[in-house]
């Protein structure tokens, strides 16, 4: 489970980048029951963020990285983003955004993995992150689809400090590994990484890409707003033993995200 202690290694905050900001935020509105709180509007500098019940659970922006696509970016604590950064380049990724301190309220940083996978890390200032986890209408789980899921776990491990379990997947799914901070027990999991085709990474373009797992009350009811508002549904809704009723979605502009209504425990 995810919770906002957010110790280093656990995610921490997520961001989308949408060629068309106030549509995403109508979308995700009417999808997660989400409100926007703009921070100006400011054609270079639109963005915000978004609240649940009051509480910030994501921030929104718009994308203006040239080729980019439109994507949720995952951000985990870290107690020290330079320490991080060295980490990265040792183990064979790339550095997108070098640390950069935001007004006291933390140091970010952005990286590519050695398959091509990009995630970001938050070293807390002021603010620890997200305000709201593990509930509904909030981030619950964390993703990594990719083609060489030995390889991303010995760079993340390396990188991150985390343990790693397996699991069959139901039928010919093939291993799920299950994802731990370092130091902390298997019931603070928070992610786990898929090994598929490259032929099935075809939404960026075969390189790996992380998702967000979003917690709902009905996952039928969120997939039916999800069509009604100009989305899709990739996978779905099925009912996955022990974890709950989920669906793989995109978003009007094609962001990935899963929305899942955990079994009652």
């Amino acid at each position: 489970m995810i919770t906002t202690e957010f110790e280093p290694g656990t995610p921490c905050w997520l961001d989308l980048g949408a060629p068309d900001v106030p549509a995403a935020a109508a979308f995700y509105g009417a999808v997660l029951g989400w409100d926007y709180e703009s921070m100006g509007e400011a054609e270079e500098g639109e963005g915000g963020m978004f609240r649940k019940d009051g509480k910030i659970v994501a921030g929104l922006g718009k994308l203006t990285e040239e080729g980019a696509r439109p994507a949720w970016m995952i951000y985990y604590s870290v107690a020290d983003a330079a320490a991080t950064t060295q980490a990265v380049e040792r183990a064979g990724g790339t550095v997108r955004v070098a640390p950069m301190d935001l007004d006291g309220w933390g140091t970010m940083a952005q990286y590519t993995d050695p398959s091509g996978g990009q995630f970001a890390v938050w070293q807390p200032g002021k603010t620890k992150g997200v305000e709201l986890v593990d509930q509904p209408g909030s981030l619950t789980w964390t993703e990594l689809y990719t083609s060489d899921a030995a390889a991303a776990k010995e760079f993340y491990g390396g990188v991150l400090g985390w343990q790693f379990s397996d699991t069959q997947m139901p039928g010919d799914g093939g291993t799920y590994s299950l994802v731990t901070p370092a130091g902390l027990p298997e019931e603070r999991m928070h992610g786990g990484i898929v090994e598929l085709s490259t032929e099935d990474l075809a939404l960026a373009g075969g390189r790996p890409y992380w998702h967000p797992v979003f917690a709902v009350t009905d996952c039928d009811a969120a997939v039916a707003k999800v069509s009604e508002n100009g989305g899709s549904v990739q996978m779905g809704p099925a009912d996955v033993e022990g974890v709950g009723r989920l669906a793989v979605c995109l978003d009007p502009s094609n962001a990935d995200f899963v929305v899942l209504a955990p079994s009652e425990s």
